[in-house]
């Protein structure tokens, strides 16, 4: 091998090393930035089968937004993919024909900006492409320091002039400041002065004060013990006129309520018994009786029906026409376990039909007889308030919770006056026994509802 050809050989191995050391090392910024422009502008000549796999997804977008989301994409390809900066290099060498001629022959124009020149010396990889790289990087290094110096110099010139304008105003402070002292020392001393003077006249003021304040305190312990003595006295006058206050109150209500409930009950039965003397006196007024007491002896007179005879002619308790007879009465008061009644005639209907058509009924009842009518549900049955309008002539009322609709029917003949009609509408033979004992008249939930068909 000859020698030309030996040293041809270590010249390659030095730029393959060289290479390989400029590749390691980041590029210059200013280096970067051109590559990645020059390999925006050969982007878009490109076909998307000629990209590489990581920048077929920037294909489509505008050279702006490929500057600043793909750039290190970009790069990246640049220096892993072979093929990708050849296609590159060559729309390079079709934009910039002349740079890249000079590059080509090892002789870069001399006029040209050298981070071009190194930009596109690492595009196309010419000999020698490392020495302009790093050359470009040095010039561009160099060219930042001497800006940083001219405007570190420029900077320490105004840092300089604020400076001395800075010592300029702090003299002038200082004179202000020391003239300002003077003054507040001669005002200190006059103050001094009278501050002496005062603490004279202070400390007499404090003995006159010490022996008023205990001469104060002597009176002020005897005061309080004087109205500690009415306080009490105060209270307990204030404890016992509340109370003969509310002893008077409370008599005056159980005298207003007893008052009340008798009144209206003696005059209820009042009622009652004036209209069942006025039913006797036109009973009495009818055509003479042929029954005479003698009549009713139990015995048998030839060609009379026998007493037994007599009473198969009576109402059966069953027939809904002693319903008729009870509500005829004076003053009458007709009283209906609700539920008790419907889920005998209807259990099959929901609640609240239930309700309604048994309200309806009751109404045109009332309406016909004349009768007080309260029909009474069991609240428990409810799963919230019924929103509801009471019938004419029909008083609804529903248990409270922990009260069953037994008990506020007990309630109610409870409330009512002695002598006076009242008829409970329920098959419970318990609450039947129960108003029986009270005085009222139980009547069958099924005998009302034969009333009621019967219309």
């Amino acid at each position: 091998m000859s020698d030309a050809a030996e040293a041809s050989e270590v010249a390659e191995a030095h730029e393959a090393s060289d290479a390989a050391e400029a590749l390691d090392r980041p590029l210059p910024e200013g280096v970067r930035r051109r590559v990645v422009q020059i390999v925006s502008d050969g982007f878009g000549g490109l076909t998307v089968s000629e990209l590489p796999a990581q920048l077929r997804q920037y294909a489509r977008f505008t050279p702006t937004r490929r500057l600043k989301f793909a750039g290190n994409a970009m790069a990246a390809a640049l220096e892993t993919d072979p093929l990708f900066r050849q296609r590159i290099g060559e729309r390079l060498r079709a934009a910039q024909s002349e740079l890249t001629g000079a590059l080509d022959s090892g002789a870069p124009p001399p006029a040209a900006d050298p981070l071009d020149v190194a930009a596109a010396a690492y595009v196309l990889r010419p000999a020698g492409w490392v020495k302009l790289v790093t050359a470009a990087g040095e010039e561009a290094q160099r060219a930042d320091a001497e800006r940083v110096g001219e405007e570190t110099k420029v900077e320490l010139e105004r840092l300089r002039a604020e400076l001395a304008e800075a010592r300029g105003q702090t003299r002038t402070e200082t004179e202000r400041l020391r003239a300002e002292l003077e003054s507040v020392k001669k005002e200190a001393e006059s103050l001094h002065r009278k501050l002496r003077g005062a603490l004279s006249d202070a400390k007499r003021g404090e003995a006159a004060a010490r022996k008023a304040l205990a001469e104060v305190e002597a009176v002020r312990a005897e005061s309080q013990t004087q109205l500690s003595a009415a306080d009490s006295e105060t209270r307990r006058l204030k404890a016992r006129l509340s109370e003969a206050e509310a002893a008077l109150e409370a008599s005056r209500k159980a005298v207003r309520e007893g008052r009340s409930i008798e009144d209206m009950r003696v005059r209820l039965l009042l009622d009652t018994v004036l209209e069942s003397a006025q039913g006797l006196r036109r009973e009495l007024a009818l055509p003479p009786v042929s029954v005479r007491p003698a009549e009713t002896v139990d015995a048998v007179e030839p060609g009379r029906m026998s007493p037994k005879d007599i009473a198969a002619r009576a109402l059966s308790e069953n027939d809904p026409a002693i319903l008729d007879q009870l509500l005829a009465l004076p003053q009458a008061h007709l009283v209906v376990d609700g539920y008790n009644v419907t889920k005998t005639g209807y259990p099959t209907m929901p609640l609240e039909k239930q309700r309604l058509r048994l309200l309806g009924s009751l109404s045109a009842l009332a309406a016909q007889t004349g009768a007080e009518v309260t029909c009474v549900f069991d609240g428990a049955e409810l799963a919230a308030p019924v929103l509801l309008a009471p019938p004419r002539g029909v008083r609804v009322l529903f248990s409270k919770a922990g009260v069953t609709a037994d008990e506020l029917i007990r309630q109610l003949v409870r409330a009512e006056p002695p002598g006076r009609p009242v008829t409970v509408v329920s098959t419970d033979r318990e609450v039947a026994d129960g108003i029986a004992k009270a005085g009222a008249r139980p009547v069958a939930s099924a005998v009302l509802l034969k009333r009621l068909t019967r219309g």
